[in-house]
């Protein structure tokens, strides 16, 4: 929602002014990540406020670490959230994917770029393509996470956010 990307980048850009800050994570609320966009907002003539893009390249440029504690599921615009945090913790119950294409829309907000980066060209084109839900254990051994917990993803975030 329009008030969940003000609050993602009100909170960069606080956390990037205040010096007592030395790390950033991002995480969702009652056991899930993010389900990604609502499409029924796509079809409003006029969207105002930001656009998921350029607050997830807000997140990517940001010095500071930032690691999101994905729980529950990260799809779609949730995903490409995780993909512009520097480091990514998953439960290990947690889904990822990029459904968007099932109902024939595009990753919209440079998932399509930053899936392949991290995981490589084949691996990102069978999930960019398919849609498909990719569980956390899969998601480590692609390189999607770098890390599974059975824990509190927030509290293993921290812990890792602390390390680095």
């Amino acid at each position: 929602s329009l008030t969940v990307l003000q609050a993602l980048e009100d909170g960069l850009k606080r956390a990037n002014a205040d010096p007592s800050v030395k790390a950033v994570m991002i995480c969702g609320e009652n056991g899930k990540f993010s389900a990604g966009a609502d499409i029924r907002g796509f079809s409003s003539p006029k969207r105002h406020g930001n656009a998921l893009g350029p607050i997830i390249s807000l997140i990517e440029r940001t010095e500071k670490p930032v690691v999101a504690a994905i729980e529950g599921i990260a799809l779609g615009g949730g995903l490409e959230v995780a993909l512009g945090c520097h480091y990514r913790i998953a439960h290990m119950k947690a889904l990822m994917g990029l459904p968007e294409v099932t109902i024939g829309l595009l990753p919209g907000a440079e998932g399509t770029q930053r899936l392949p980066r991290l995981i490589g060209v084949p691996a990102a084109l069978d999930i960019i393509t398919t849609g498909r839900h990719i569980p956390a254990t899969e998601a480590l051994k692609l390189g999607l996470v770098d890390e599974v917990v059975e824990e509190n993803t927030v509290e293993a975030a921290i812990r890792l956010a602390n390390k680095v």
